[in-house]
């Protein structure tokens, strides 16, 4: 399988944004017929189900070419929307609807449907990810296994789906465990080589499991065509400049992985660990989120999944700050400290008693950020 090279730590971004009924705010299954008004943009495309839309970027060489890039591609489908009394929205979950999902019938998608049966209608899940430049596969294959240590933080930064079919799961990120039913998502394994993961995938075509690369959902997976490391592990966000923060962090972190030996960093930065300690890592930030326990080492000692966001902050600022995007990790920082998507969710509805205004609050910050984008423009 060839890698085909990208420019390093160039950055991609995609959104799947939820389509909510003007008057119920609940999932509208009409993305056919919207995308039948937007077919010279192939930025903007169908999902696996017809209550979604993805907006894609282009490659950007920084995190505010890539806001700018989807935020102008955002407005497009909005006004578009609008004809049709749907509504755009940033969360994992729909917090009420209870409907079985309708699959877009694409040959892909159903014969995603025919191998999952009745999971397909159920896994109803709407992600931020994230694609980083990799100049070949060898650097891609030692960065997922850096990577994967990390994703428990990039989950409790970006959970924002604790509610599902009308309860409050007690988790911030119920979309993981939703997607936990289904065989191919979640961490993937641990490979040495590019030669090693190529077997694997071609093992796993030869066989029928995955047919192609694009089969295989995990957390965190190679793009070879695109020349790209792909990070899927977080919730889609509230707002295009919030997975753009998400965005500049993850490229910080990789930039800094790929720029240091594991030897010479902080005994408190996260390690590779064995896969069983990565999988409870993973489980405890999709429930408690940055509240989660995160465990270190092998030995089993442990700390506050917050305190890893502040040691890894420490770390990466000088990177963030060189590329000139330091308000993007103040973006996070504050957030952090305020409302990131599970809490501020929780919020609302404890002060309203209302999914529906969670929804309201939600696809207004959208609308909000987009005209304030406009007059920027302008």
């Amino acid at each position: 399988m060839e890698f085909t090279p990208s420019a390093p730590l160039s950055l991609g971004m995609e959104m799947e944004f939820q389509l909510l009924d003007t008057s119920s705010l609940d999932l509208a299954y009409c993305a056919p017929v919207i995308l039948r008004k937007l077919t010279e943009d192939e930025h903007i495309k169908a999902e696996y189900q017809e209550n979604t839309i993805e907006v894609t970027s282009g490659i950007c060489s920084r995190a505010e070419d890539l806001q700018k890039d989807i935020v102008r591609k955002v407005a497009v489908v909005m006004r578009t929307c609008d004809q049709f009394g749907v509504k755009l929205c940033g969360a994992g979950t729909h917090p009420f609807s209870t409907a079985l999902a309708i699959i877009t019938p694409s040959p892909r998608y159903l014969y995603m449907k025919k191998t999952e049966g009745y999971l397909s209608r159920t896994q109803i899940t709407f992600a931020t990810h994230i694609h980083i430049g990799m100049p070949d596969g060898e650097t891609v294959i030692r960065v997922m296994r850096e990577l994967k240590a990390f994703l428990p933080l990039f989950v409790g930064l970006s959970a924002s789906s604790p509610y599902w079919r009308g309860h409050d799961t007690k988790f911030a990120s119920y979309r993981h465990r939703i997607l936990a039913a289904t065989r191919s998502y979640g961490i993937p394994p641990s490979f040495s080589s590019w030669d090693e993961f190529c077997t694997f995938a071609e093992c796993m075509a030869r066989a029928g499991v995955f047919p192609t690369i694009n089969d295989i959902h995990w957390d965190i997976r190679p793009r070879p065509h695109l020349g790209t490391i792909e990070i899927r592990t977080m919730d889609v966000q509230a707002t295009v400049a919030r997975a753009a923060a998400l965005a500049a962090f993850v490229r910080a972190v990789t930039l800094y992985l790929e720029g240091t030996r594991r030897s010479d960093r902080p005994a408190t930065l996260p390690v590779p660990l064995h896969w069983w300690l990565e999988k409870e890592n993973h489980y405890q930030a999709s429930h408690l989120g940055l509240s989660a326990k995160y465990i270190r080492n092998n030995a089993g000692d442990s700390c506050s999944l917050s305190s890893i966001f502040d040691d890894v902050l420490s770390e990466i600022k000088g990177i963030v700050r060189d590329d000139g995007e330091q308000h993007y990790l103040d973006t996070l920082q504050a957030a952090v400290e305020e409302d990131l998507g599970y809490i501020r969710q929780r919020r609302i509805f404890e002060s309203t008693g209302s999914l529906k205004t969670i929804l309201r609050e939600l696809s207004r910050d959208l609308e909000q950020e987009v005209r304030e984008s406009g007059r920027t423009c302008d």
